[in-house]
C-alpha cells in the first residue's frame, strides 16, 4: 500500500489537467480505476448466471477505433483487448497504453472527423451548454442570470461572467431550498464526455475552465454545496447527494470512461476549492504539512462507485446494453442455445427489446417487505435499489423521498 502522503500522488498534482491520466488513478489506488470501469448491468447479469456475487464485468469499447491503431513496443498492431466487443481492462489503458484514451479534442483531426461521420459524435461548445443550462435554472428559480450572465465579446466570442456572492434562493418556498436544488434529479442523454454535467474544459477547444467559471449542472450543485456547508462531514454528505442525483448515459466505452473520470476529478476539485485557502491571485496555499487538503481515500473510492452507477453504457433508443439484442440467446426444448429474434428491433419499436435492459440505481429506495435475494446477488449491495431504466418510461417506478442518511458500499 502506498503512503498516505498526498504529495506523492500525481492525481492531486495534476488534478486540473484536461487529459486525465488513467495511470495516475491506478498509481493512487487500483480500486478507483476498477470501479470507474465497472458495467453494473452486465455484472448483475453475469452474477445471476454464475451465481457468484463477486463476478464483475467492465464497460466495453463499443467502437472499432482502437482495433488497428494500438501498437506494442516493437510497433506491431495489437488487436486483442481493443476490439469492438472487448471489455476495457486496466491493463488496456495504463503502462505502455496510458495514452490510448484521450478527450476527443486532443485526438488528431482525422480521428475526430471519422467519429463524427461514423458515430454522429458532435460535441457542444461550453457557451451553448451554459446557455441551455441557464434556461433550466431560469425555470427553477423564476429569474434569469442565477449563476452567470452570458455575454458576446466584440470579436463575436460567446462567454459568460459568473455571478458574485452567494446564490440566493426564493424565500418562504420549501420546495426551492438549496438542499432541494442539490437533490433534484438531472440526466444528460448521450452524454459523451458529459459537458452538460461538468465543465472542466471546453470539449470543442480543449481550453481548461477554472472552477469559478464552470457551468455544468453538477458544477452548479457543487457551487451551492460549497457555499452552504462548513465542515468536511457535512460536505461529504451533501456532495454525495449531489452526485447520486446526477445521471448520464453513453454508447461508446471510451467516452463513458472520460465522463466518469471527469466527474471524479470534479468531486476532488470542489473539495480542494472548499477546504484550502487561496492567496490574492487565487492560488491554493499549502497547509502546515506542505500539502493540499484532499478527500480521504475511502471517500474517493466511494465516489468512483456512485459515478459508475450513475453514468452507464446504453443504447438510448432501445434502453439496453449496446448491441445486446444481436447477442440474445435462449435455451430451447432440446437444451440447445438458439438466437432470439428481437421483434422490437425488427419493428423499430422503443420497448420490448430482447437485449440486456440497463439497470440504474434509486439510491433512496427502501427494501420492500418480503424481499428476497436472487442467485448471485449480494444483499449487502442493496439490490432492491437496482431498477430497469426502461421502467421509468413505463410508469412502473414510483418516486422515492430523499433521506438524510444514505451510506454507500465499497
Amino acid at each position: 500500500m502506498a503512503s498516505n502522503n498526498n504529495t506523492t500522488y500525481r492525481i492531486f498534482e495534476h488534478i486540473s489537467d484536461v487529459d486525465i491520466s488513467e495511470q495516475d488513478i491506478m498509481d493512487y489506488d487500483p480500486k478507483v480505476l476498477e470501479k470507474l470501469l465497472i458495467d453494473h448491468t452486465m455484472s448483475n447479469k453475469a452474477r445471476e448466471e454464475a451465481q457468484d456475487p463477486q463476478k464483475v464485468v467492465n464497460i466495453f469499447w463499443a467502437t472499432s477505433d482502437y482495433e488497428h491503431s494500438v501498437l506494442d513496443e516493437q510497433g506491431n498492431v495489437i488487436e486483442e483487448g481493443f476490439r469492438y466487443d472487448d471489455e476495457i481492462k486496466p491493463e488496456n489503458i495504463t503502462g505502455q497504453f496510458r495514452n490510448v484514451i484521450m478527450p476527443r479534442v486532443l485526438k488528431d483531426k482525422e480521428a475526430q472527423q471519422g467519429r463524427t461521420k461514423d458515430k454522429a459524435e458532435v460535441f457542444t461548445p461550453s457557451w451553448v451548454c451554459n446557455a441551455q443550462n441557464n434556461l433550466i435554472d431560469e425555470e427553477w428559480f423564476g429569474r434569469r442570470d442565477v449563476f452567470n450572465r452570458e455575454i458576446t465579446l466584440e470579436d463575436g466570442t460567446h462567454t459568460w461572467i459568473p455571478t458574485e456572492g452567494k446564490i440566493q434562493f426564493p424565500e418562504d418556498d420549501k420546495q426551492k431550498t438549496w438542499k432541494k436544488y442539490v437533490t433534484a434529479n438531472c440526466l444528460e442523454i448521450t452524454c459523451g464526455e458529459a459537458p452538460y454535467l461538468v465543465s472542466r474544459y471546453d470539449t470543442t477547444t480543449g481550453q481548461p475552465i477554472p472552477i469559478s467559471h464552470r457551468i455544468g449542472l453538477l458544477d452548479r450543485k457543487m457551487r451551492i454545496v460549497n457555499e452552504h456547508v462548513e465542515s468536511e462531514q457535512e460536505w461529504y454528505a451533501m456532495a454525495e447527494k449531489a452526485f447520486k442525483h446526477t445521471y448520464g448515459y453513453e454508447w461508446q466505452g471510451d467516452n463513458l470512461l472520460l465522463a466518469r473520470e471527469a466527474l471524479l476529478y470534479t468531486y476532488i476539485e470542489y473539495f480542494i476549492d472548499k477546504f484550502n485557502p487561496k492567496d490574492a491571485d487565487g492560488n491554493y496555499l499549502l497547509g502546515s504539512e506542505g500539502r493540499l487538503r484532499v478527500p480521504s481515500r475511502n471517500k474517493i473510492i466511494n465516489a468512483a462507485w456512485w459515478i459508475s452507477w450513475n453514468l452507464w453504457q446504453m443504447d438510448g433508443l432501445k434502453m439496453v446494453v449496446p448491441n445486446s439484442c444481436e447477442k440474445a440467446y435462449e435455451t430451447n426444448l432440446f437444451g440447445e442455445m438458439v438466437k432470439v429474434e428481437c421483434t422490437a428491433c425488427k419493428e423499430g419499436k422503443m420497448e420490448g427489446h430482447a437485449g440486456v435492459h440497463c439497470l440504474v440505481r434509486d439510491w433512496n429506495k427502501k427494501k420492500d417487505k418480503g424481499w428476497k435475494s436472487k442467485p448471485g446477488e449480494d444483499p449487502h449491495s442493496r439490490p432492491w435499489q437496482k431498477i430497469k431504466f426502461s421502467s421509468l418510461f413505463n410508469g412502473k417506478q414510483q418516486e422515492t423521498e430523499d433521506t438524510e442518511e444514505d451510506d454507500c458500499e465499497l
